[in-house]
């Protein structure tokens, strides 16, 4: 049977209003280069919420728009001089959403095949959906930036949330000591990742550092927060290491920095789909996180709800309420 030649899809006009509207819009066929993925699962962002409300202009987001970063699904075809992938593979990436590029709110996506790698066998849809942009996030950070490796002391600012919770399953996985902060009642889950807890309500940062490293500082410091915990961060590194922040687009005083002689490294994981520099890069780091996965190394904290996309806004709510138990993802 001839395949539809249109899908069921979520738009939004404009970012005044940031409504969707169900609707069919044309099925897109995969060009040189591309796959056409069935999407099963859609993984939520706060960004993703927050170009809906015109709040992420650094996204270029062009309306209207098919939201949605990050997905997992199934290839139903391939473009010409596509050999890393085959119709029926399970895949994920994040591969649209910004600038221009449709996203994963749809029941089908024609995306960049450099992009995508094979979802780790033991993750179901749902979890793969959950990882793509904060596992980028994350590795390029720690990894990438900072070579996070056996034997360092590693702080992760904001450690419960999207990118806080899988930084610290890359940093233990690649031999670091972990220290997390969280509030009291995320401490159980980031104890379970591998991290030492720490309260950041009831410790300043001053006392961390003591109390962790004995006022030495530690060796790399992941800042998922911004603002004021940037400048945290920069007191919490010690001398010639390394701050990184996915956050970091205020006004800050370098001068803690500086006089540690220490490293500080920005994250802007939306480049590459932005620029198309530095796609084939995502897909690597796409297969190394399916290989921690499945060495049962990395698992995302996904929240129980099950969202559609016909209550696509109560997930984007339930992300910027913070009621989200970390991940929410959306299924189609």
């Amino acid at each position: 049977m001839k395949p539809s030649s249109t899908m069921h899809a979520l738009i939004v006009e404009d970012c005044q209003t940031g409504i969707f509207r169900t609707t069919e819009i044309p099925r897109p066929e995969p060009i040189a280069n591309q796959v056409l993925v069935r999407i099963k699962a859609s993984g939520v962002n706060p960004l993703d919420s927050k170009i809906r409300t015109g709040k992420a202009p650094h996204a270029k987001p062009v309306f209207p728009a098919v939201l949605g970063t990050d997905l997992a699904g199934i290839v139903a075809a391939v473009g010409h001089n596509v050999t890393a992938f085959s119709v029926g593979d399970e895949v994920y990436g994040m591969t649209g959403g910004v600038g221009g590029l449709q996203g994963s709110l749809a029941e089908f996506a024609a995306v960049d095949a450099d992009l995508l790698a094979k979802k780790p066998t033991n993750l179901t849809f749902r979890e793969a959906a959950a990882l793509p942009l904060v596992f980028l996030t994350a590795w390029e950070g720690l990894v990438d930036q900072a070579n996070v490796h056996d034997g360092q002391k590693v702080l992760i600012l904001g450690g419960s949330g999207g990118v806080g919770h899988v930084a610290v399953q890359i940093a233990r996985a690649r031999g670091a000591k972990v220290f997390a902060t969280a509030s009291a009642a995320k401490h159980d889950m980031v104890q379970q990742l591998g991290a030492v807890p720490i309260d950041y309500r009831s410790m300043a940062i001053a006392q961390i550092v003591q109390t962790f490293t004995d006022g030495q500082g530690f060796d790399v410091v992941y800042d998922s927060v911004g603002g004021s915990t940037l400048d945290d961060a920069f007191e919490a590194v010690r001398n010639y290491g390394h701050v990184v922040s996915n956050y970091g687009w205020g006004s800050h005083s370098l001068l803690p920095l500086s006089r540690k002689a220490a490293t500080y490294s920005g994250v802007f994981v939306l480049l590459p789909l932005l620029t198309g520099e530095g796609r084939a890069h995502h897909g690597e780091i796409l297969r190394q996180a399916t290989q921690l996965a499945e060495a049962n190394q990395l698992r995302p904290v996904v929240d129980p709800r099950q969202f559609t996309l016909e209550t696509a806004l109560s997930a984007h709510e339930a992300v910027d309420q913070g009621t989200a138990v970390t991940k929410i993802v959306i299924d189609l």
